[in-house]
């Protein structure tokens, strides 16, 4: 199975089943790496919160989680790797959102409460799994496909700007042309008078 829009076991909307709200939630995946730093610096300038999906793997002291969390940001898993996990077995997917679970909360010492799945990709044994950790399933209902537009940071904008509604959830990642295009990207949603807020607020 891959993504399943019509899955109402996944939070994809802020909205859905709650007060409409004027928020829209920020996420990025795959990190940390080495963009983290211009995120959360145009965050701070900017004052906006966002979520961070991140791979267990690339989690080590240095990393700044510490200044992430400080800042009001919220950190979920992302798995330990960036594995497709409809092709390993359940034992193999238990280790992947066990491991990453036990290493961000072993280094924040804060409650991991939410898993994205790499790919969007995931399957009935994912589901019971994240059940078992009492962890929430975050998707999106706007992906900004900016993996794949490296030298096009203006598309990135457009793709979220032109689509996006009360509640939505938008997909971007830690990559130099989303770092690009960032500032426009926040500057598009206020002016449609729109708001930022996080998945527990």
């Amino acid at each position: 199975m891959v993504y399943d829009f019509n899955d109402p076991r996944w939070i994809k909307n802020i909205n859905e089943g709650h007060t409409p709200r004027r928020g829209v939630v920020l996420t990025f995946d795959d990190g940390p790496g080495k963009y983290t730093k211009d995120i959360l610096d145009i965050l701070q300038e900017k004052q906006v919160k966002a979520v961070f999906f991140w791979q267990s793997r690339l989690v080590y002291p240095k990393r700044p989680w510490k200044r992430l969390l400080e800042e009001g940001h919220i950190l979920g898993s992302h798995a330990h790797n960036h594995s497709n996990l409809t092709r390993l077995t359940k034992e193999e997917q238990f280790h992947h959102i066990n491991s990453s679970k036990s290493i961000l909360e072993k280094l924040t010492g804060i409650e991991v409460k939410y898993f994205r799945p790499p790919f969007g990709r995931y399957n009935e044994e994912t589901m019971n799994i994240i059940e078992k950790l009492k962890m929430t399933p975050v998707m999106w209902d706007i992906s900004t496909y900016d993996w794949e537009l490296k030298s096009e940071p203006q598309r990135i904008t457009s793709n979220i700007v032109d689509h996006v509604e009360e509640g939505s959830i938008i997909l971007l990642h830690e990559v130099e042309q989303t770092v690009k295009a960032l500032p426009s990207i926040i500057k598009g949603i206020l002016e449609k008078g729109l708001s930022f807020e996080l998945l527990e607020d």
